[in-house]
């Protein structure tokens, strides 16, 4: 049975999409069979694996507000092990369409119980928002990761999700954990980063990934050829953080056995200590 990981934080551009694609790209790639499910009405996900939007037959959306079953909407990639339930413009009104659905917030977790077996991660790409949709989304997973940017605010917006997931939580799914907290955007040469990847780890303590995504041009090429980082540049260092993200949610979740000396996610990764 898959285990489902949310990826969600409902400010905009710190690489929620980004992480989604590329973890499930490279869980698939150390030969976990992987879903990813485009939950965002952008569906920037769906094109960043290399599919075009205008020739997408059935989505999300017809899932959750029409009569198609989640293995009608499934689409193979270009990489083995890794399948995708696409997104579609149309489910930025899918939120007033289920205004009325008895257990409305638990139609996601409908959709994705009928292939879960299938599976052995589904990785859900949350709409940026804190609406309904997101929420659904939260109810259907078993664990939810939080990309937070290396930046100033760093900080702003997350009290608001951690309480939305504290709801969900005491209401719609007491099972939801936070799978951790990831650092992404990090620049090891800005002395700022460091401050801020020091404080978010003092401030969370147990919560907060070893892993860190850094600030890479070619994270930020490769969706532009619908390609995750790991088929675009399988050496960068992009693709090698998330590669290095996939194994430490392994190794949390007991699913492989790494060597000692593996166990250190890259020293690279490591924001150096403040002067």
């Amino acid at each position: 049975m898959a285990r489902i990981i949310g990826v969600a934080n409902q400010k905009g551009g710190v690489g929620k999409t980004t992480t989604a694609i590329n973890l499930a790209a490279s869980l698939a790639v150390l030969e976990y069979k992987t879903l990813l499910v485009d939950a965002d009405p952008q569906a920037n996900s769906t094109s960043g694996v290399g599919f075009d939007l205008q020739n997408i037959q059935s989505s999300i959306y017809d899932c959750m507000v029409g009569d198609a079953k989640a293995k009608d909407a499934i689409l193979k990639t270009e990489i083995p092990n890794l399948e995708l339930i696409p997104s579609h413009i149309d489910l930025v009104g899918a939120e007033i369409e289920m205004i009325n659905f008895p257990n409305r917030e638990n139609v996601i977790k409908r959709i994705l119980e009928e292939v879960r077996d299938e599976y052995d991660f589904i990785v859900v790409d949350c709409s940026p928002s804190l609406g309904l949709i997101t929420v659904n989304a939260l109810v259907a997973s078993d664990a939810v990761v939080i990309p937070v940017q290396a930046e100033f605010f760093a900080l702003e917006g997350l009290g608001k999700l951690l309480n939305t997931i504290k709801i969900v939580q005491s209401r719609l799914n007491p099972d939801l954990t936070i799978e951790g907290i990831l650092m992404t955007m990090y620049d090891v040469r800005l002395r700022l980063c460091n401050q801020i990847v020091n404080e978010v780890r003092r401030h969370f303590e147990g919560l907060v990934f070893n892993t860190l995504i850094h600030r890479n041009s070619r994270l930020s090429e490769a969706p532009s050829v619908g390609k995750p980082a790991i088929l675009y540049d399988a050496e960068s260092k992009g693709a090698i953080n998330y590669l290095n993200l996939a194994k430490e949610i392994l190794q949390k979740n007991g699913m492989t056995s790494i060597k000692e000396s593996e166990r250190t996610l890259n020293l690279e990764n490591e924001p150096k200590p403040i002067q």
